[in-house]
């Protein structure tokens, strides 16, 4: 079933997910060679505390970190360790927190130095996809309208689309109905309500879209071992358009990039 949000607590969970992008932004000037996942994830933990919320991956389904770090190859769940970044890495950071009784969720992933053209264009791609999804929830559509528009924009460039993991409802739980898939058939699926706020996540391999999971229980791998980029942002339906909650804008004022990609969906 569809929780539907009231504006009090739309606003609510703005302030959850805000954390997750301020952690974000925090973490941008951090990604760099020599780094480990495991440094990264404490200064998160730290952030995110200070900010008055918990984080919301931490012991979630029994999850050892409190972020999600997943390099190169690996699509998402990565579990956060010593090994240090290297030029040319990329790295998928997935960040949780909760607040006030909700959760923000959001991910970025992040160039480690300077990497090659033929992967920037995976990043680009898959953060584009995002808006692509995006623009699709709005009133009157489905579930099945996001996951169209997310699979044929990413095909059209030869990237492989996870099917096995999909964005979700968010609230007061961190899975919420309904399951947000990155492909599909429009027309299809559940119905978007006023006031619902989902996690749209595109999650594009540069290969196959087939995948594979670790023996530790959680790590997902791309099955060709090429890379794979994930972004993620948190949307609320009001007024039957999208309204971001999360932002990159912490990302790119840490980066030094300009951006207006949001924009449009600041009602």
């Amino acid at each position: 079933m569809i929780i539907a949000k009231t504006a009090e607590e739309i606003e609510l969970m703005r302030e959850s997910a805000l954390i997750v992008s301020k952690t974000l932004g925090m973490l941008a000037s951090e990604v760099k060679p020599g780094a480990t996942t495991l440094q990264l994830d404490k200064l998160a933990e730290t952030f995110i505390r200070d900010h008055g919320a918990v984080p919301g991956f931490l012991g979630l389904y029994d999850f050892p970190n409190s972020l999600c770090m997943s390099p190169n190859a690996q699509v998402v769940h990565g579990i956060p360790n010593d090994t240090p970044l290297v030029e040319g890495d990329i790295i998928s950071i997935d960040c949780g927190a909760l607040k006030n009784g909700f959760y923000g969720d959001h991910a970025y992933t992040f160039a480690v130095g300077t990497v090659s053209s033929e992967v920037q264009k995976l990043l680009d791609v898959t953060k584009e996809s995002l808006y692509v999804g995006i623009r699709e929830f709005k009133a009157g559509n489905r579930t099945g309208d996001v996951g169209y528009a997310i699979q044929k924009f990413t095909e059209e460039h030869g990237y492989g689309v996870v099917r096995e993991l999909v964005g979700h409802g968010l609230g007061r739980k961190m899975h919420e109905d309904p399951e947000m898939p990155n492909y599909g058939r429009r027309g299809r699926g559940k119905k978007f309500i006023e006031g619902m706020v989902v996690a749209i996540e595109p999650m594009t391999n540069m290969g196959t879209r087939r995948i594979k999971q670790l023996k530790d229980g959680w790590t997902i791998l791309t099955a060709d071992g090429k890379p794979s980029a994930h972004f993620e942002h948190n949307v609320a339906l009001v007024n039957g358009k999208p309204e971001l909650l999360s932002t990159f804008k912490y990302v790119y004022e840490a980066l030094g990039v300009e951006s207006d990609e949001e924009e449009e969906f600041r009602n």
